[in-house]
């Protein structure tokens, strides 16, 4: 199965995602720099609110204007998905249905984790080591990381595995591990493979996939963008998802909710 065949399916089955209306639309930018960090993350997202739900999707700066939001809201999820709109808006729609079918929190597949109160970088510790609980990692395994976040960097070798980075946007984690720009170069040299869900923004999320299945591995993903999307891939290439649905950690100091996926197929 691709995004594209899920899609499909989506649009040809019950209920109808004509039935969803968006009611509301966001275009969202913040940055974060950690205490001690030389690193700015900078994030852009796209989100859509059906009914009780949120679909999320990250975006590269000047993607998306933020006038798009004045044309959306009102809109059905179907006209969203049949349209000629950038593929975030499309996969945020997608993560929109799948999580107002069956959403995160009523789940009965999935293990919810509660993060403590607290600071960014507390709060961005213990969601990481939740991600990386995941994986099974012994000593020496190496794990792809397909996205680089720095605690989750730490969080993988604290396991004692060795973590293979990559990342499209830097050239070394704050450990100094060089990062790599070619995923399938990570891939094969990896016993299993963490990725982000902002693959699903950029339209690798397919190759990941399809690598990951040709060579058997074992494939997390962790995911603010698409984290239903990405769970509608358990059992067909993603045996473990860490799904943190909007509001994301990083928007509150108090406690708040993520949900583990695990498979054993």
């Amino acid at each position: 199965m691709t995004v594209a065949e899920l899609t499909a399916s989506v649009l040809a089955g019950r209920p109808s995602p004509a039935d969803f209306d968006v009611t509301s639309a966001f275009w969202l930018h913040h940055t974060t720099r950690l205490p001690g960090a030389d690193v700015t993350y900078r994030n852009y997202y796209v989100l859509l609110r059906v009914g009780e739900v949120f679909g999320a999707c990250s975006f590269e700066a000047g993607e998306l204007d933020p006038a798009y939001c004045a044309d959306t809201s009102g809109r059905t999820l179907a006209d969203v998905l049949t349209s000629d709109d950038p593929l975030p808006v499309r996969i945020a729609a997608l993560d929109a249905y799948l999580a107002a079918v069956q959403p995160h929190h009523t789940s009965p597949y999935a293990e919810e984790v509660v993060l403590p109160a607290g600071t960014p970088d507390v709060r961005a510790k213990a969601r990481d080591a939740a991600v990386a609980g995941l994986l099974d990692v012994a000593e020496g395994t190496k794990v792809a990381l397909i996205g680089v976040v720095n605690p989750l960097v730490d969080a993988i070798t604290e396991r004692g595995g060795v973590c293979l980075p990559c990342d499209f946007n830097l050239r070394e984690t704050a450990s100094g591990l060089p990062v790599a720009r070619d995923m399938r170069e990570v891939i094969d040299a990896a016993d299993a493979v963490v990725a982000t869900g902002m693959t699903l923004s950029n339209g690798s999320f397919d190759v990941l996939l399809r690598s990951c299945r040709e060579q058997a591995k074992p494939l997390a993903i962790y995911a603010q963008t698409g984290s239903a999307v990405a769970r509608a891939f358990l059992g067909a290439g993603v045996t473990a998802l860490s799904a943190e649905p909007f509001p994301f950690s990083q928007f509150s100091s108090r406690p708040s909710s993520l949900y583990r996926y695990r498979t054993d197929t």
